[in-house]
C-alpha cells in the first residue's frame, strides 16, 4: 500500500487526507498545532465563486463550489447552500458585476430593494438593489475539518513538527521528534508554515502579508436566512444563531490593513452590524486574529514541487472554496492521472523560487 504523509491539518490537508485515503492509500498527517487551530479554525467560511482574480481563478472557484457538493454527499452534515444577498457594489460597478456573472453563467438573480425584504426580511436597512447567489453556501471549516479527518481514518499526529527527507533527488518522509516517518510521497499543506518546509531544499515560496480579524456574537434572536455581503460588512450565521464577521469589508481581497486596535475594529464592526440588523448593545464574545495564507501573486499554488520528485505543495486563501477540488486534482495527479485542467494554470513551478 503506498503510504503518504502530509503535512498540515487545516481544511487543505484534511480534505486532501479523505481523498487520498478512499482510493486506498495509507495516510499520516503531521502538524506542528492542533488540527484546523490557525486559518481554518478562524475564517468565514464562505464557498463562492462570486469574487475572483482572473478568469483561470473564477474557473477554479466554480469547480470548487461544485467539488463541495460532491464531497457534501460523501461526509453529509456540514455544507449549507444559503445563497448570498450581495451588493458590495453600487452603480456602475454593480451592473458590471451582475452582468460579467452573467455572462459567465454563473447562477444569479437582480433583486429590487421589495425583492431583498422578501429573501431577508431580518434587514432594517435594504438596499435598493442588490445580487442574489443561489448556488453559494458556507461550511465551519473546523467542524469539517475534524470530521473529514475521522471520516479519513488517516493516522494523526498533531503537536509534532516535520521536516522533508529527501534521498536521491526524492522526497522519502519526513523527520519529527518521534522518528522519521517513511512515505513514498510527501505533501506540504501547512499554509504559512510552508516556506519554512521548502527552505532547507533551497526553495522560496513568496508569501504575502495579509493579517485578518474575525469576529463572533452571542446567538441572537432574529434569524439569517442568507450569506450578507453588503459594503460596509460581511455576515453570516451559524447553526447556533451566532453571527460571524471578518472586521474589514471586502475580506477576500483585502490588503491587510491596520490591526494595531483590534478591539476597536470589533467595535465598529459590532455597530456596523447592529445597524443593519436592528440589533442593539451587539458585541463580540470572541475576537480571534489570523495571518491568511496568501502565495506571493494571491493566487492559488497546487502541485508537484519541481526539482523534487514525490514532494506536492497546496497552498492558498480561499481555502474554504477551493479545499475540495485542490484535493480531487492533486488526489488524481499523485496517482499519475496528469494535471486538472482548473489547475494547470496554478502549478508551483509558476512561483517557486531557488532560495
Amino acid at each position: 500500500m503506498e503510504k503518504i504523509v502530509i503535512i498540515g491539518a487545516g481544511l487543505i490537508g484534511a480534505t486532501l487526507a479523505f481523498q487520498l485515503a478512499r482510493s486506498g492509500r495509507a495516510v499520516t498527517v503531521v502538524e506542528a498545532g492542533l488540527p484546523a487551530a490557525a486559518a481554518s479554525g478562524r475564517s468565514f467560511g464562505w464557498i463562492n465563486a462570486s469574487f475572483a482574480l482572473s478568469e483561470a481563478h473564477f474557473a477554479l472557484r466554480v469547480a470548487g463550489m461544485a467539488a463541495h457538493e460532491r464531497l457534501a454527499r460523501a461526509v453529509p452534515g456540514h455544507h449549507r447552500a444559503s445563497g448570498c444577498l450581495w451588493w458590495e457594489e453600487t452603480g456602475a460597478a454593480f451592473a458590471a458585476t451582475a452582468d460579467r456573472l452573467d455572462a459567465a453563467g454563473y447562477p444569479v438573480e437582480r433583486l429590487t430593494r421589495a425583492g431583498v425584504l422578501a429573501r431577508e426580511p431580518a434587514l432594517k436597512t435594504p438596499p435598493e438593489e442588490a445580487l442574489f447567489f443561489p448556488s453559494e453556501g458556507w461550511v465551519d471549516p473546523a467542524a469539517l475539518t475534524r470530521a473529514l479527518l475521522a471520516a479519513s481514518g488517516a493516522r494523526v499526529l498533531a503537536g509534532v513538527s516535520a521536516r522533508i527527507l529527501v534521498a536521491n533527488g526524492r522526497a522519502s518522509g519526513v523527520e519529527t521528534p518521534l522518528g522519521p516517518i517513511m512515505a513514498d510521497q510527501v505533501v506540504i499543506a501547512a499554509g504559512l508554515g510552508a516556506p519554512a518546509l521548502l527552505a532547507p531544499l533551497g526553495l522560496n515560496l513568496p508569501m504575502l502579508h495579509r493579517p485578518g480579524l474575525m469576529l463572533r456574537t452571542a446567538p441572537v434572536a432574529l434569524r439569517l436566512a442568507h450569506i450578507l455581503a453588503a459594503p460596509e460588512q460581511e455576515i453570516r450565521q451559524d447553526n447556533a444563531g451566532r453571527l460571524l464577521a471578518p472586521a474589514a469589508a471586502f475580506h477576500q481581497s483585502d490588503e491587510g490593513g491596520n490591526l494595531a486596535d483590534p478591539l476597536g475594529q470589533a467595535e465598529a464592526a459590532m455597530a456596523r452590524i447592529g445597524g443593519l440588523l436592528g440589533l442593539s448593545g451587539l458585541w463580540a464574545e470572541r475576537v480571534v486574529q489570523a495571518e491568511r495564507p496568501v502565495p506571493g501573486d494571491g493566487l492559488p499554488v497546487v502541485g508537484a514541487v519541481p526539482g523534487v520528485a514525490g514532494l506536492w505543495l497546496s497552498v492558498m486563501h480561499s481555502g474554504v472554496t477551493l479545499a475540495a477540488i485542490a484535493a480531487e486534482g492533486l488526489a488524481g495527479e499523485m496517482a499519475g492521472q496528469g494535471v486538472l485542467p482548473e489547475l494547470a494554470p496554478f502549478q508551483p513551478a509558476r512561483l517557486l523560487q531557488s532560495a
